[in-house]
């Protein structure tokens, strides 16, 4: 099977391929009518990307959709993009860049593996479950030629699964691990158990942050499916934009993404509301996976104590245990998490860069970063907020 030759197509839109074969490998798990493992890798979700020109010219983000076939048959799919910038990935390589381009190199455009603006760990090569290791062979290897071919300085695959770092590690790329906090339901049926596994210290201050939250004036709704509407979508976008301009400049998402999302993505999503005085004042946007809660998008226009930390943390743990989930991914970085019940996690990425003397050298570099993230793993969760004895069953 390993033998068998590998047709590599690079795709500029989604509009090339069907939703049902797309599907069919980032999703197969759907057939039945189930949720996907992975919402962001969806046809429905990167098309919604696609044609609200949240990528695609202008943006830095330009689709160069990978479709391996073999006999005629796809056998995987990957959402690649031509970067010309670093923005919107979440596994930093600014200072590999800037590195690169002193040496006299060009670091831009680089190639990318990755959902654009959402740091949530899932398959990044959508092999078909009939080719798992021809199709993940197949995506690896034509992505590099590629990046070969078109001599461009490096190709990154992040938020991959670890299977998959361990496969594109074996087959020469680099693998770096980095870190995010994860909330873990570990059987709980309601919030008051999560509480219960906590130290004494710990579940006081959770409780006395979501009283004072609830001190806001107001009401908390959490909008899923059909309860969504338009003006849900209106406020919401204030929110985004507010907190975009504080930390992007710009918005990564356009308001039209809103809008599709509502036709295409309503119950993939629960939006988390604060309603005071008859407006909505601040929310959190959230997508269902079929085990995991991913919490994306937070803003306000109001600024009440520990608000950000109901709408965000704990009302995401009251929507997992509702629903059954096994964990809540709280998006990127955030040490403040930690006290919240949310413990560190290994996240990964894989790299291959196409000048020799440059990939030795950042390959030195990932391997203290390694050492270091895990030493900080370990101090952290060291700190945790649960129980001593809780924390050494989950370790």
């Amino acid at each position: 099977m390993s033998e068998q030759e590998i047709e590599i197509r690079v795709l500029p839109s989604l509009s090339a391929v069907s939703e049902t074969e797309w599907d069919a490998c980032a999703c197969p798990e759907t057939a039945n009518g189930g949720r996907p493992i992975d919402p962001f890798t969806t046809y429905r979700f990167l098309k919604a990307l696609e044609d609200s020109n949240s990528v695609g010219p202008g943006t830095g983000w330009q689709p160069q959709y990978l479709h391996a076939m073999t006999a005629g048959r796809t056998i995987g799919f990957a959402p690649m993009y031509a970067k010309s910038h670093s923005q919107g990935e979440y596994i930093f390589d600014h200072n590999w860049a800037h590195a690169f381009e002193r040496a006299g190199g060009r670091y831009y455009p680089k190639l990318q593996i990755a959902v654009p603006h959402t740091p949530a760990t899932g398959r990044r090569f959508l092999t078909h479950p009939d080719f798992p290791e021809l199709g993940m062979r197949g995506l690896i290897s034509g992505a590099v030629q590629l990046g070969e071919n078109n001599n461009l300085s490096s190709l990154h695959v992040t938020f991959c699964t670890e299977t998959e770092r361990d496969f594109g590690a074996d087959l020469g790329l680099m693998a770096r691990t980095t870190q995010q906090f994860h909330w873990l339901n570990d059987g709980y049926d309601t919030f008051d158990d999560f509480l219960a596994s906590l130290s004494s210290r710990k579940r006081k201050n959770i409780r006395k942050e979501r009283q004072r939250a609830q001190e806001f004036g107001g009401t908390i709704h959490v909008l899923t499916g059909d309860d969504l509407r338009p003006e849900h979508w209106d406020a919401f976008w204030t929110f985004y934009q507010d907190t975009g301009a504080r930390k992007w400049g710009t918005p990564y998402l356009t308001r039209r993404f809103f809008d599709i999302a509502q036709e295409t993505l309503a119950d993939d999503m629960a939006l988390v509301l604060a309603e005071r005085d008859g407006r909505y004042v601040a929310g959190a946007l959230n997508f269902f996976g079929a085990q995991a809660l991913f919490g994306r998008y937070w803003g306000c226009i109001e600024h009440h104590p520990c608000l950000h930390f109901e709408l965000c943390y704990y009302q995401a743990i009251d929507i997992a245990i509702r629903h059954g989930l096994a964990r809540v991914e709280a998006g990127a970085q955030g040490e403040h998490k930690l006290a919240r019940g949310y413990l560190p996690t290994q996240t990964h990425s894989l790299h291959w860069l196409g000048d020799r003397g440059f990939a030795d050298a950042v390959a030195r570099y990932l391997e203290a970063e390694r050492e270091a993230v895990e030493e900080e793993i370990e101090i952290l969760t060291d700190y945790g907020p649960f129980k001593k004895a809780q924390i050494e069953e989950q370790e």
